[in-house]
């Protein structure tokens, strides 16, 4: 589904919402079964994944729960004695395919493609957290194997299905602010999370693994390294060979709107600014800060974007047009028109305002032009399977934006440089150093294809 599809069906699609089958439309085959609940499998069940299956949990039945450290997955493990554990999902699905409708994935990013890629190779529905992959060609294989198996699919961008993100296109598609040029957006949050550079001398020592954690299986297709402490629970993702820095981890919260309301695409050029990083010696680590500039083309009537993120010692710049008393949002964006601004916060544009206040209130309420998404993004998930409808974030949509941030990624070990990209040969047309980060390289047993 293309994303401006996913814009004008909304309205008529997300009606499918209300009036709910009391059915589960099967994956693999279309059959329809008299159970009301999808009967769930789960990789990664412990941190962000337990709490994705808290909010799931009313409306399934947990058949099976994997994860690699027992330590983490205690919760859900307690909470659902019923479910068959495992510690690798390839063995889950060998026992438990049969019993599945659909997964939820909520691995570190590094081991999303394996994952999915088993679930969707098994037929199954997927929720994947964002972002969707952890190199842009798992992301492309991803998405072809989505479509190929007609699958519903969610990617985990929580803000997708909120009310202020519809307000929001509604507001851009009512001409508040004119035509977008320009839009400045970035995140302040967890700084010493996403740069573990300070940590360098740490892994110096050689701490033994804990019992409760499968280490091997933890690192999955990423190359051989030994444990530490340092990688988990959740600094991983300030590790390049495991997460996708601050960009990867938040790009798909914040640009979500912008990319929803202008209907972005791909860009066709980006070019990073660093500090505190040298990509020669710090290549395993995420910068001090990053500002990453993207352009994005012209489209119908709509100019061309420049799309300028901002994290770690980079700040999002105060706005003209937002009170100089008024602070701007450390993690969200400034989305600025021909004729004015919107600011917003996170996960689908939270506290979305034109600025200054004065032209809010003289603009007053958009006119409605997207249904709302009764039971927000993870209900709107489940209902979609029982409706057999597409809608929402799924890996055509936000596979997309993941596209976008992991794109930044590979701009920071390029500092300075504006590298040109060619969506469709999916390659970097004037930099052949930076192509080698395109497609990921994986240890054995792990293939990626």
């Amino acid at each position: 589904m293309k994303r401006r599809s996913f814009i004008t069906k909304s309205a008529a699609a997300t009606f499918g919402f209300q009036i709910v089958p009391s059915y589960v439309v099967r994956a693999k085959d279309g059959e329809q079964t008299p159970n009301n609940k999808v009967r769930l499998g789960v990789i990664g069940c412990g941190g962000q994944g337990g709490g994705d299956l808290n909010q799931m949990a009313s409306e399934c039945d947990v058949v099976a729960l994997t994860d690699v450290d027992e330590r983490r997955a205690a919760d859900s493990f307690n909470k659902h004695p019923q479910a068959k554990r495992y510690v690798d999902f390839r063995k889950m699905f060998d026992e438990k395919a049969d019993d599945l409708d659909a997964v939820l994935v909520a691995t570190p990013d590094h081991t999303h493609y394996v994952a999915v890629m088993a679930a969707l190779d098994a037929g199954k529905h997927v929720y994947c957290e964002k972002p969707l992959a952890h190199s842009v060609a798992e992301i492309r294989s991803m998405r072809k194997k989505a479509l190929e198996q007609k699958v519903i699919t969610q990617v985990g961008n929580q803000g997708n299905s909120s009310e202020s993100i519809r307000v929001f296109c509604e507001l851009i598609w009512g001409g508040a602010i004119g035509d977008v040029t320009q839009v400045n957006m970035g995140c302040d949050a967890f700084k010493d999370v996403y740069c573990q550079i300070r940590k360098k001398a740490d892994f110096e020592q050689r701490p033994e693994v804990p019992k409760e954690l499968n280490w091997n299986q933890w690192l999955g297709p990423a190359a051989e390294r030994a444990y530490h402490p340092n990688y988990l629970p959740f600094s991983w993702r300030g590790y390049s060979a495991f997460g996708s820095g601050c960009i990867g981890d938040w790009i798909c919260h914040v640009l979500d709107p912008t990319f929803m309301a202008l209907d972005l695409d791909m860009p066709t050029a980006v070019t990073a600014e660093v500090k505190g990083y040298d990509p020669k010696t710090d290549f395993d680590f995420y910068p001090k800060g990053t500002k990453i500039t993207y352009e994005f083309p012209a489209k119908g009537e709509r100019p061309a974007v420049k799309v300028t993120w901002h994290d770690g010692d980079f700040s999002i710049p105060h706005p003209d047009d937002l009170e100089k008393e008024r602070k701007m949002h450390g993690t969200g964006a400034a989305v600025i028109g021909t004729k004015g601004t919107i600011t917003h916060g996170s996960h689908g544009a939270g506290g979305v305002r034109i600025v200054p206040e004065e032209k809010m209130k003289a603009f007053g309420r958009p006119e409605k032009k997207l249904e709302r998404v009764p039971g927000g993004h993870y209900k709107g998930w489940l209902a979609m399977l029982r409706d057999g409808e597409q809608r929402g974030s799924s890996f055509e949509y936000g596979g997309a934006m993941s596209e976008v941030g992991l794109l930044g990624m590979i701009a920071i070990r390029f500092p300075g440089a504006r590298l040109e990209w060619d969506e469709k040969a999916m390659k970097f047309t004037n930099n052949d150093e930076a192509n080698k980060f395109v497609t990921p390289s994986y240890r054995g047993p792990w293939k990626f294809s």
